[in-house]
């Protein structure tokens, strides 16, 4: 054998042995993986209502006895009656006795509804509320950013992959294994 083909034959060897190497490694170390550049787990807001309750202090009418303020009325139209029967004489006393006695009875009524209406009382009422606090929870699910053949993606996972996803087939494995 000559020199030059003593050299060829021996850089085939070693080129053949580098490269049956070089997939037994990869072989070995269960083949590629994408490179995870972040994992971040997804949160959401939770809104959970609540009643909140003070006391404030109003003011109401009392409670009426008389709605239609008869005590005022008839109270009224005895005393303009009595009035009315001052003036005059014969027919017109009668005449001024009757109008006396519807005048007073209005009056009276008047008097007796300003007097209900301006008769109040002040007490505490409870006021409630439905409010509402909010807080974030986390949702179990991650936003994953990785690259794979130099080109960025991201997809949402089930759980923390980690710093690298296995590739099978060529292509990125992202669910979890149930097995």
């Amino acid at each position: 054998m000559n020199r030059q083909t003593l050299i060829g034959a021996v850089a085939g060897a070693v080129l053949v042995t580098g490269v049956a190497a070089l997939a037994g490694y990869k072989a070995m170390s269960g083949g590629s993986y994408a490179e995870v550049l972040s994992a971040d787990e997804i949160m959401k807001t939770v809104k959970t209502p609540r009643q909140v309750c003070h006391d404030e202090t109003v003011t109401r009418q009392k409670p009426v006895k008389d709605s239609h303020q008869v005590a005022g009325t008839v109270i009224g139209a005895v005393v303009g009656g009595v009035l009315g029967n001052q003036v005059g004489s014969g027919s017109g006393r009668d005449i001024a006795t009757v109008a006396g006695a519807a005048a007073g009875g209005y009056a009276g009524n008047k008097v007796q509804e300003r007097m209900q209406q301006g008769n109040t009382e002040q007490v505490v009422e409870q006021r409630c509320e439905t409010v509402y606090d909010s807080k974030e929870a986390a949702t179990g699910k991650y936003k994953v950013r990785y690259r794979f053949e130099d080109v960025e993606h991201t997809v949402t996972m089930d759980h923390d992959p980690g710093r690298r996803l296995p590739v099978e087939n060529g292509k990125v494995v992202t669910a979890k294994d149930s097995g």
